[in-house]
């Protein structure tokens, strides 16, 4: 099962996927994988990672660090049962993949990266019990950004759709409220 779960800065959407993940497992006998994609880059980068582990504390996460090349992420069963993993976040991702190889070339770049985050997303998914990916709504702001910037974002845009597309649920968070465009509550 593939759940994507986007919103907004600030939205609820990190903590909304997290309690939908431990709702879904039930009794918590389940593996949980939490696959952190935001590279620790400075102060303030530090500071959302420890906020988004403090989050996590005592909810059963094993944490694994995937800044790229998600395909070639490894999950570990447990007593012969998937792992349920969480996906925090495609935004991250999406921005490693593109700018990690420090391409010239953001049109074959994206191209790229599009293709290894799909992939990356198939092989993950067939490895899970379920997937609950996390991503950014980073579209309606009405701000005009440079060439780079409006690149990531439209890719970031063809990935939320081909998500969208494949999700067996995709859920908006606004104001810490879920709203179902596609799936119905679970």
């Amino acid at each position: 099962m593939l759940i994507t779960v986007t919103g907004g800065s600030g939205s609820g959407k990190s903590e909304f996927a997290e309690n939908l993940l431990l709702q879904l497992d039930g009794d918590g006998s389940s593996h949980r994988i939490y696959v952190a994609t935001m590279e620790p880059f400075g102060e303030e980068g530090g500071k959302r990672i420890r906020r988004h582990r403090e989050l996590r504390k005592g909810k059963g996460f094993e944490t694994v660090e995937c800044y790229r090349n998600l395909r070639a992420l490894r999950l570990p069963e447990k007593d012969g049962k998937r792992p349920s993993v969480l996906l925090e976040c495609m935004s991250n991702l999406t921005a490693n993949e593109l700018y990690g190889e420090g391409s010239a070339d953001l049109e074959k770049a994206g191209e790229r990266a599009e293709r290894e985050i799909m992939a990356g997303m198939e092989q993950l998914l067939s490895q899970a019990e379920r997937l609950v990916v996390v991503t950014g709504e980073v579209f309606s702001d009405g701000i005009s950004y440079d060439s780079s910037t409006e690149h990531y974002l439209r890719l970031l845009g063809q990935i939320n759709r081909r998500l969208a597309l494949h999700s067996d649920v995709f859920v908006e968070v606004v104001c810490s409220i879920p709203l179902y465009h596609k799936g119905g509550p679970l």
